[in-house]
């Protein structure tokens, strides 16, 4: 692929190697670190989550400019409410405040926002925030940005449940072409491609149904740190695999 213009020579090399027709289409991330960032440079927890903001603008770029069509980020998880109180405040200014001020970046760049979660338990006025951007980008057809808030892949697995228990559906009507469209991602494709950064190993209750065959892939860059370099080498290793879904591959 042709980097875009002013790229380092270094990150210019990884734009070179990477085959757009191998490209996935949709990668998911589970942002991990920023905490352990800021303690590294003896700054607040704050200072580390307003860091992951930039790295969030800098991820939207960079799967913009190698026209994947899809990425979600965990950005908030039904567990984050047992953090403590100071940190969970800090958490929701910042959203809020993203909320408002990427919205005119969004509309400019095609973006169309759209948040997964039960959103009702979040407070008023970033509710409104996000049924605002959501409303306002809803036609952006670039890059479907979905943001993971007050999520919890079990109990989105179970809020599906409930919904179609309560439509009386009968047991041989229920297919899973049926449950996905209660999910909270109903009309998205599943990840390709999963990240984590920060080195812990483990999928945290996040897209449990979603992730079934999903590539993934861990790597020790704390979020703040996970620029385009990082992003094109998690790609790289992706175009490395050999995806069966569970059949056998023929060479």
């Amino acid at each position: 692929m042709n980097a875009p213009e002013n790229t380092a020579p270094a990150e210019k090399i990884l734009w070179e190697r990477l085959d757009s027709s191998r490209l996935p289409e949709h990668v998911a991330i589970i942002m991990d670190g920023n905490g352990r960032w800021a303690k590294q440079r003896n700054l607040s927890r704050a200072k580390g989550h307003k860091a992951g903001v930039k790295a969030i603008r800098n991820a939207l770029d960079t799967v913009l400019n190698l026209g994947i069509g899809n990425i979600t980020l965990f950005a908030f998880s039904t567990e984050n409410w047992t953090r403590p109180p100071m940190e969970v405040s800090v958490l929701m200014t910042l959203l809020r405040q993203f909320m408002r001020i990427e919205l005119a970046k969004l509309m400019e760049k095609g973006i169309r926002m759209r948040a997964l979660g039960d959103i009702s338990k979040l407070p008023e006025p970033i509710r409104k925030g996000i049924y605002r951007v959501e409303e306002e980008t809803k036609n952006n057809t670039r890059l479907c940005f979905n943001v993971a808030l007050n999520y919890g892949g079990r109990a989105e697995i179970l809020t599906a449940a409930r919904r179609l228990l309560k439509s009386g559906i009968q047991p041989d009507e229920l297919t899973e072409a049926r449950f996905r469209q209660e999910l909270y991602t109903a009309g998205l494709s599943d990840p390709d491609l999963l990240i984590r950064t920060s080195g812990e190993q483990r999928i945290s209750n996040f897209l449990l149904w979603q992730l079934a065959y999903t590539e993934l892939y861990f790597t020790d860059v704390l979020w703040p740190d996970f620029d385009t370099t990082q992003m094109l080498k998690a790609l790289l290793d992706f175009q490395g695999r050999v995806r069966r879904f569970g059949g056998i591959h023929g060479d």
